[in-house]
């Protein structure tokens, strides 16, 4: 199926890389159940979207596509789509990545967690209940 580029570049040019919906989603949820957060912080490996320094607690919210969520499936359809070297390659990198940043956050001391979009999106309270989790997880490790 051919694309016009120019539809593909703008579209592209829409795709958000900080207060995504998915981030506000989850953000709201947190403040209402009273976890205060620093956003999007670039002192730290990734820039984090969520950062609850309180708790040593960063939280990444991930879309499936980029990310690369069931990779073995996706990798198969971009091999069938157009370009599929130049996305294979992104989104490799970008698993990559993700897995060097979460190394050097552990190593610092921080506790990682990684939601994927459709997860927040379809049960937020969730998504809540894994963080309050580690949170309890981190006070009893503490004690």
């Amino acid at each position: 199926m051919a694309r016009d580029k120019e539809i593909v570049t703008k579209t592209m040019k829409r795709v958000k890389s900080k207060d995504t919906s998915i981030e506000v989603t989850l953000r709201k949820a947190l403040w209402k159940k009273g976890f205060r957060y620093r956003k999007n912080c670039a002192k730290l490996p990734g820039k984090p979207d969520i950062v609850i320094p309180k708790y040593k607690i960063v939280i990444f919210c991930d879309s499936e596509f980029f990310h690369g969520k069931d990779w073995d499936k996706l990798k198969l359809q971009l091999q069938r789509g157009s370009n599929p070297d130049y996305w294979i390659k992104k989104i490799e990198r970008n698993r990559q990545r993700d897995r060097e940043n979460e190394k050097k956050l552990m190593f610092l001391g921080w506790n990682v967690v990684r939601f994927w979009g459709k997860d927040i999106a379809k049960d937020v309270d969730e998504c809540v209940r894994v963080v309050e989790e580690m949170i309890f997880d981190i006070y009893v490790r503490d004690d």
